[in-house]
């Protein structure tokens, strides 16, 4: 221990408070990269738009009903030269049993969207820190989903002639694709590569699993994308290989996520901190029900000195030593 110092009250708040370091200090960039609490009513907006942007863009591609006829022809060649060309034989022999067949196809028309809004809820609502890097994952994938639809047209399976594929929607009259029947003239069929089908299930299945506690709600986030590949298979409506176009592009969207928020989303804090932290000073001087600008004050203060008054006849500043190791 050493000499003491003599701090008055005008000079105390400046030696003792140093300057808070908050997010008003960031660049703009190094904000934007940092999670924050979601806001219910620009996510619903953000969701809306988005969609709204996706399926107007993707139906704008122009629909090269030939040139779609041709790439689908080469990929089924190929797969057949690969040995994975079994999506006939799947779709036949599904097809047979019609109650199966007819539930896949409601699943295809309606989980597609119902798992995958759904697991946006449950991240806004329990994972508000690693809600936006996960949905960032989902957009990005989608996005660059569009640029395949542009430049690789395909025809999927239950579409291409002298092939022998089902149309299960129109066999069995049911409402299972916006590509048959009545609702094709609403959606471009002629974009199957790459699978969104796949794409979005297997992001919510990797989410589902990476995030949830209990182990067979886990084990139910592994086996959604599964059954999504039979179905969309089963259907007629994608090959094999479509899927793992869908594979690929959300390879592209995690990557996206990990350059821009610097971790994976599930390695983020589950929690968002306060958007304006008080500092370590202020938050001691509140937890011992002192004012913040007393806080940082030593609480072993040598004896005070008698009162003499000022000049004006007001009593001066009590002085308080703190002591210097």
């Amino acid at each position: 221990m050493g000499d003491t110092t003599v701090t008055t009250l005008e000079g105390r708040e400046a030696a003792v408070l140093p300057p808070v370091a908050d997010e008003t200090g960031r660049g703009p960039l190094r904000r934007l990269r940092t999670p924050r609490r979601p806001r219910l009513w620009f996510e619903i907006l953000l969701i809306a738009v988005s969609y709204w942007t996706y399926s107007l863009i993707r139906n704008a591609v122009p629909e090269q009903k030939a040139e779609a006829l041709r790439n689908a022809d080469w990929l089924w060649n190929l797969e057949h030269h690969l040995g994975i060309a079994v999506e006939q034989s799947v779709n036949h022999a599904v097809n047979s049993v019609t109650w199966l067949i007819v539930g896949m196809n409601y699943y295809y028309a309606t989980l597609h969207f119902v798992i995958t809004l759904a697991v946006l809820v449950w991240l806004y609502r329990s994972h508000p820190g690693r809600y936006a890097a996960t949905r960032l994952v989902l957009f990005a994938t989608t996005g660059v989903a569009l640029i395949g639809y542009y430049l690789y047209p395909l025809a999927p399976p239950r579409l291409m002639t002298n092939t022998g594929f089902i149309d299960t929607v129109l066999v069995h009259d049911t409402w299972g694709s916006m590509a048959s029947g009545d609702l094709k003239n609403m959606s471009n069929q002629y974009a199957a590569m790459p699978s969104m089908h796949i794409g979005w299930s297997v992001w919510s299945g990797l989410t589902i699993f990476a995030l949830a506690r209990i182990p067979w709600v886990r084990v139910l986030g592994l086996l959604y994308p599964t059954a999504t590949l039979l179905v969309i298979v089963a259907t007629a409506n994608h090959f094999w290989l479509d899927a793992v176009g869908g594979l690929i592009c959300l390879a592209f969207g995690y990557t996206v996520a990990r350059l821009w928020y610097g971790k994976l989303p599930h390695a983020l804090p589950r929690r968002v901190p306060p958007t304006h932290p008080q500092s370590p000073t202020a938050e001691r001087g509140r937890a011992g029900g002192c004012p913040p600008a007393a806080a940082g004050v030593n609480a072993e203060h040598s004896a005070e000195e008698p009162s003499r008054p000022t000049e004006d006849g007001h009593p001066p500043a009590r002085p308080r030593t703190t002591p210097h190791a």
